[in-house]
Formats: structure tokens, sequence, C-alpha cells
């Protein structure tokens, strides 16, 4: 299967934000999904199990979600998606936060809108959990456009550079694996996906050339 035929799915992107035990963080996620309008029910599905947004969510059963919008550096990507707040304070020396009435923070730049939601239910999807929930709060923040999946992976990420040497790089995040066998079961330490989603690379002619 070629899975870059999944990037044309017109998927948004994110930042889930949580609060548990005194501590914040976040994560981006590109699967927020509106079920209905009355009651006002969100969906934010494929939270991957490994994130530990997912485990704070889980416990406090609620969570606030911003909206990124074509004007989101990539900087934003790197500290919310390329690193986990197991070991690392996503929010450390970041400004562009408020705190929303269900005590959870979002963000107040390159976002425009924000919502809270209560969790009602999950799903155990294997490695992902499905969560359902009701919204009881929101905001709109600003009129630029919608960041898609799309937009980011042509407008926002960063072009891939030449490789040293063969190897494999990450779809997702440009994570780069060296050596010619790349193992079926690995898992990409930056964005953890799989290795369907790394393509082999090998050395340019011009780079060989030198």
């Amino acid at each position: 299967m070629d899975n870059t035929a999944l990037y044309k799915v017109g998927y948004g992107l994110y930042v889930l934000t949580a609060h548990a035990d005194g501590h914040d963080n976040g994560c981006i996620t590109n699967t927020v999904m509106q079920i209905t309008s009355v009651p006002a029910i969100v969906g934010v599905f494929s939270l991957n199990k490994q994130n530990h947004t997912h485990d704070m969510i889980m416990q406090a059963r609620r969570s606030n979600v911003s909206v990124l919008t074509v004007e989101t550096p990539f900087e934003v990507f790197q500290r919310f998606g390329f690193q986990t707040g197991k070991t690392v304070d996503k929010f450390a020396n970041y400004t562009d936060i408020a705190r929303s009435d269900n005590g959870i923070l979002y963000l107040t730049k390159h976002t425009n809108a924000y919502l809270s939601f209560e969790v009602t239910d999950t799903i155990d999807c294997g490695s992902h959990t499905l969560f359902k929930g009701n919204i009881t709060d929101g905001a709109v923040l600003g009129n630029a456009d919608s960041a898609t999946y799309a937009y980011y992976q042509q407008h926002i990420k960063p072009k891939p550079q030449p490789l040293p040497q063969a190897g494999y790089r990450c779809n997702i995040c440009g994570h780069v694996f060296e050596g010619e066998v790349m193992p079926e079961d690995f898992v990409c330490p930056v964005c953890k996906h799989g290795a369907s989603d790394f393509i082999k690379t090998t050395v340019s002619a011009a780079r060989k050339e030198h």
C-alpha cells in the first residue's frame, strides 16, 4: 500500500492540551472531528497511547483543542509533536497561552479557535485510543485559515536534506534511520510512527562524486 495516499484525506492540525497532577502538557494531533452539534459532541481520534498527553486525559477526563492555522511555524510542531512530555516541559518559556475555565492551557497565537471538552467515552483501538466528549466551552481567536495536514506537508514542514549515507527517512517527521535494512517492527523515536512510514533514501549522485 502507498501510505502517502492518506495525506490526501482532509485532516486538520491541532494542539491537544491536558492538565493533571499540577502538570501541563500538549501534543499534536490531526484527528479532531465534530460528531453532532446538538448536543455539541467532539471526537478526538487516534491518540497514541505512548503520548504523555494520552495518559493525562485518561486521568483528568478533560482537554482543550487549539485549532492551528496556516501561519503556524514549524517550531510549534517541533515543540508539541517531536518531543515527549514525559521528559520535557513543553510549555517552558512559551508565553502565547491562556488558561480556560476548565483549568487547561490553550494556544493564543497561530490558532484561530479553541474548544474545551469533557470525556464521556473511550474506545481502545490497540496502539491508540478514541476519545469521545461533550464540548463545554470554546471561542474564536482569529480569522486565519486552519492548517491542514496537506498544507503542513507542502508549506510548513522543512524539505528533507540529502543524507550522508544510505538510510530511511520518516515521511511524518523527517527522522533518519541509518542503515541498509530497517527492522519491520521499528518505531520512530520522534513521532512514534512505524516502519511503513519510512522511505529508503540513497546518497545523491552529486554527493557520491565527492
